[in-house]
């Protein structure tokens, strides 16, 4: 169904405005012709008792009417009054005197002035029976002797009401001037209107986006008035609208993203541990298969055998819990107890426990840390932290020795190195170093061990405990680890 076409809202009130203004000026003028026309019938009033007042005065003085009709007809020859009616009746209503084609007295007639319908005697036949619109004086003397009947055609109104062209021109230009007034007063009436108009389309176009049009509002100019003040509200609280839904927009496609990131992550973790956990088992299962499928295996060699399967179970208890600490900090990042650490006491007692246990070999640990160095963390997830750096340079470093100290500090937090004398990695290797189970070698590390779990371990123990971290190599030669920690007395205050 074709929608209907309609009067835009100006022109509406436009039409409304001008209509009600030439009704206005039709009925002023209506009025003004009404009172007009009173006016000259008052005056044609005062005229005819004139007329009649002064042949009653002449009747007073006894004076003939003849000489003061004639000086009426010479009178009003020339004026609208040239056809006025005369006509005098004694009291037996006897016509002494008349002006004009007499008039009947007619008992109706009375002392009001009022219009009446005459029969027209000039004529004959049929045209007797004609009458004609009067207005018609009745005036009597004092005696009550004599009546005067003065008359004239009511035309006499029309002629002295007919306008001329000046007049129709003023009101022609004062229709003129009126639907101009109205016309610019409708634009600036509907001006917020039409700004409303454009502020809606642009509205539209804003949640529906032709070819990556960028819609603003900026440009749209609202009157300084009541209306005005309502519209700029109303785009400011479409704009804020707008603004909240983009905004909830882009928070919602960050939520799916980092669910859909978590999902393809575990997904990830998932296939690297069952192909981490083959190798072990494998091992392991050939191992035992071997000794329960030989009964005459040597006791050496059986002895060798169980050595390089306990070995592999380490390693898949090894793999086990760095997995079990991964998704702990995962998970339960939020949740994680944290408690005022002192890292030189948890380094110092790290690098004890290495001189005890030679887990690095001939690696040397070095540390400076300040005696009163504490900061807002977890001592146990801290320790296999540091304790997974020394590993993995022990592991892959092909240095010497590692080094552990504070460099910095701010109002909020410490800042630590961790590096090595050792290679280093080739560049594009850095980026992944974090990932979970990524080798610069596989084959070798997977003999020289490791779960490729701790650096991962390392990144999230950080974050977990609000901090950064990031890996470059040194100048010098080694990998070089810088991470910060939050103070504890930043929490305390």
């Amino acid at each position: 169904m074709a929608s209907r076409k309609r009067f835009s809202y100006r022109w509406r009130l436009l039409v409304v405005m001008v209509g009600l203004s030439w009704l206005i000026i039709g009925v002023c003028m209506v009025y003004q012709h009404k009172r007009e026309e009173d006016i000259r019938i008052e005056a044609v009033r005062d005229q005819l008792m004139r007329v009649s007042d002064r042949i009653l005065a002449s009747y007073e003085y006894d004076e003939d009417f003849l000489p003061l009709g004639d000086f009426f007809v010479k009178y009003f020859r020339n004026s609208v009054y040239k056809d006025m009616r005369v006509s005098v009746y004694d009291a037996n209503d006897i016509l002494l005197y008349s002006i004009g084609t007499p008039m009947e007295m007619n008992p109706a007639y009375t002392e009001e002035f009022s219009p009446e319908q005459i029969p027209d005697q000039a004529g004959d036949g049929e045209n007797k029976k004609k009458h004609r619109d009067f207005f018609v004086s009745l005036r009597k003397s004092n005696d009550g002797n004599v009546r005067v009947l003065v008359a004239v055609p009511s035309a006499v109104i029309a002629s002295t009401l007919q306008t001329d062209g000046e007049f129709w021109g003023i009101v022609a230009i004062l229709f003129v001037v009126v639907s101009v007034i109205a016309y610019y007063t409708t634009g600036i009436l509907t001006r917020n209107v039409n700004t409303l108009t454009e502020f809606a389309s642009r509205a539209i176009r804003v949640r529906n986006p032709e070819n990556g049009e960028k819609v603003t509002f900026d440009d749209l100019k609202f009157p300084d008035d009541e209306l005005g003040d309502v519209s700029r509200k109303l785009v400011q609280l479409y704009t804020e609208k707008v603004d909240a839904l983009d905004k909830s927009e882009r928070e919602h496609k960050i939520a799916i993203h980092a669910v859909e990131e978590k999902s393809r992550i575990k997904r990830q973790l998932t296939n690297n541990i069952n192909h981490e956990l083959k190798t072990p088992i494998g091992v392991i299962r050939g191992y035992i298969d071997t000794i329960l499928s030989s009964d005459d295996m040597d006791e050496a060699t059986r002895t060798h055998f169980l050595l390089r399967a306990q070995k592999n179970v380490d390693r898949l208890c090894s793999l086990l819990n760095d997995v079990s600490t991964m998704a702990r900090l995962e998970e339960g990042s939020g949740n994680i107890p944290v408690t005022d650490v002192n890292m030189h006491d948890l380094v110092y007692t790290i690098a004890n426990d290495l001189a005890v246990s030679n887990l690095v070999g001939n690696l040397e640990f070095k540390y400076d840390v300040p005696l009163d160095c504490v900061v807002k963390g977890n001592a146990s997830l801290l320790s296999s932290m540091i304790s997974n750096l020394i590993k993995n340079a022990g592991l892959h470093s092909h240095g010497t020795e590692v080094v552990f100290k504070t460099v910095s500090e701010t109002d909020k937090y410490y800042s630590f190195v961790f590096y090595d004398n050792g290679t280093g990695v080739a560049d594009e290797h850095l980026p992944h170093l974090f990932e979970r189970f990524y080798r610069i070698d596989a084959g070798r590390s997977r003999r020289v061990g490791g779960t490729g779990l701790g650096l991962p371990i390392v990144k999230n123990t950080v974050e977990a405990l609000g901090g950064t971290i990031n890996v470059r190599n040194r100048a010098s030669g080694g990998l070089e680890f810088v991470f910060t920690l939050e103070k504890w007395k930043v929490r305390c205050q």
